[in-house]
Order: structure tokens, then C-alpha cells, then sequence
């Protein structure tokens, strides 16, 4: 088995990757980054290799990647340097003798009209990976399932769904689903600089959530398409701060233009089953 560095490991991805290395792997082979002590203590219990680190502290990542061969570099959220935090790790692989990286980013249709920027990032550190010289593989997640809950707000069952997407579509996917799919390609695939889109097997608008939603409810729950800027005030109102309103229109506004619409078999092939429909998802995700 490849000995492997999981970043980002506390996380619901970085924890389903891990969970499943552990079902084929051994725990030896497996090292872990974690910000909290506590969190280091927990994985040594299970027999992991477990280090303080982050990817702003170079030092931290050096230690980190002693006597490995592979890094899954789990993409670092968009608070900090997040460009400058992803160099840094794949620096420290190439300087360390780290054969292989694996990269968590972002399945798009065209990176060239994007307009959530931030997305942006997914490609740039894309490339800085194929000129570092180290085999990779790139995993092109379809937007997570998960953030469903969210998009639609917590009273979806009171007052409907409304975004400024259209009829634009997703190919969701469960976290959990991603991850377990990650996990099969680290243990069993050779790195020979692939790119896999990871999307779910159907496409879905919010008009196919809302529709999901009732028939799983019996309660009737309608989509509204709005326009941004009536859409922006709404959410001002009720509260939700400026920076993330705009995260929020950015990413419908890429849905509306068909960003996340792309559909294909890969993650089926690693995952061994077909992922989970729009229905069964939420199923799962709104406890119904």
C-alpha cells in the first residue's frame, strides 16, 4: 500500500477518505494533518500517523511528509492566502521526495467564463501541480449535495425555494460519496497524471429539489427564480452578511450559465455503485 498523507483531515471529506484507506489499508501507512491536539490524539489512537500542522506553516508540513509517496492535498477554504497555502504544499512534496499528489478541485464546464472567481483557484493550483513535475491526479468534484440545506434555507418547507439560477442544473454528489470514490483511486490506481470528473449520474435543477422535496414531504414546496439584484436585497435583509450574499449569487449565477451541469460515469466506476439520485440525498441530508 502507498504511504499516504491525508491534509484536512478532520474534515467530512478528509475523514470519509481516511475511513475508507482504513477498510483495505493499514493505519500505519496512513498519515493524517490536523490543526488541534486533540484531534492528533484521537488519530494516534486509531494507529495513525498524526502531526500538528497547517498549510501556511511550512515547517509543520515538512514534518508531515517524512518517509511518504503520496499527499492528497484536500483544497483549503477561501479565508486565508488559500493560492499561496496550496504552493506551499505542493512545494514541500517536491522538496520532500513525495512521488505522487492527488488535488481536490472543481468540476466546471468552462474555466474561461466563470463567475465565481474564487473557482478560479481550482484551475491555478491545477497547473501549478502539472509543473511541478510530480505525478498527479486531479479530482474534479461535482458541487457537494450537502450545501443544499443550506442554499434552500431552513424554512424551504414554509416558504419555498428562491435563487436567481434558473433552470440551471447540477450534477450533485454526497460528500461522503466524493470521498469514498477519492479514497478507492489513492489505494488502487497508479498516478499517471489523470483528471477525473467526479459528478452525479443526473443533472438537477431547483426546480427538480423543490419537486423532490414535495413529493418526499407531502408538503408543497415550490422554486422561484428571481433576479440578482431584488434576490441580494432579500438576503441583506434577512441578515446574511455582504461577502456572503455575493458567494451565494456567484455560485447560482454559474449554475444559471450551465457550470455544474457536466454528467459522466467516473465516479460511478470508483465508487462501485451508482451514487445516490437527487431524492435519496436529500432523504439523507434533510432527516426525512
Amino acid at each position: 500500500m502507498k504511504k499516504i498523507l491525508v491534509t484536512g483531515a478532520t474534515g467530512e471529506l478528509g475523514s470519509t477518505v481516511i475511513k475508507t484507506l482504513l477498510k483495505t489499508g493499514t493505519a500505519e501507512n496512513i498519515s493524517v494533518l490536523t490543526r488541534k491536539e486533540e484531534s492528533k490524539i484521537e488519530f494516534e489512537k486509531r494507529g495513525l500517523n498524526a502531526f500538528i500542522g497547517q498549510y501556511s506553516d511550512v515547517q509543520s508540513l515538512e514534518k508531515a511528509m517524512e518517509n511518504l509517496d503520496t499527499v492528497l492535498l484536500i483544497s483549503s477554504g477561501d479565508q486565508g492566502d488559500r493560492m499561496q497555502e496550496h504552493k506551499n504544499v505542493i512545494d514541500t512534496a517536491k522538496k520532500k521526495g513525495v512521488q505522487n499528489i492527488a488535488y481536490t478541485s472543481r468540476s466546471l464546464k468552462d474555466k474561461n467564463t466563470l463567475v465565481n472567481k474564487l473557482m478560479m483557484e481550482h484551475f491555478l493550483t491545477e497547473d501549478y501541480i502539472k509543473e511541478s513535475g510530480l505525478k498527479y491526479v486531479i479530482f474534479r468534484n461535482a458541487l457537494y449535495m450537502d450545501v443544499l440545506p443550506l442554499f434552500v434555507g431552513k424554512n424551504v418547507f414554509e416558504k419555498g425555494i428562491l435563487q436567481p439560477a434558473r433552470n440551471g442544473k447540477v450534477a450533485y454528489v454526497l460528500k461522503a460519496e466524493q470521498a469514498e470514490a477519492i479514497a478507492n483511486v489513492l489505494m488502487n490506481e497508479n498516478f499517471e497524471n489523470q483528471t477525473f470528473n467526479f459528478t452525479g449520474s443526473d443533472a438537477y435543477s431547483f426546480y427538480d429539489v423543490a419537486t423532490a422535496l414535495t413529493e418526499l414531504t407531502g408538503k408543497q414546496v415550490n422554486y422561484k427564480s428571481i433576479e440578482v439584484e431584488p434576490f441580494k436585497k432579500i438576503m441583506l435583509e434577512n441578515g446574511v452578511p455582504e461577502s456572503m450574499v455575493k458567494k451565494i449569487v456567484d455560485f447560482n449565477l454559474d449554475i444559471k450559465n450551465g457550470q455544474e451541469e457536466m454528467v459522466t460515469n467516473e465516479l460511478q466506476q470508483y465508487l462501485g455503485r451508482k451514487p445516490k439520485n437527487l431524492k435519496e440525498g436529500l432523504k439523507i441530508l434533510f432527516n426525512l
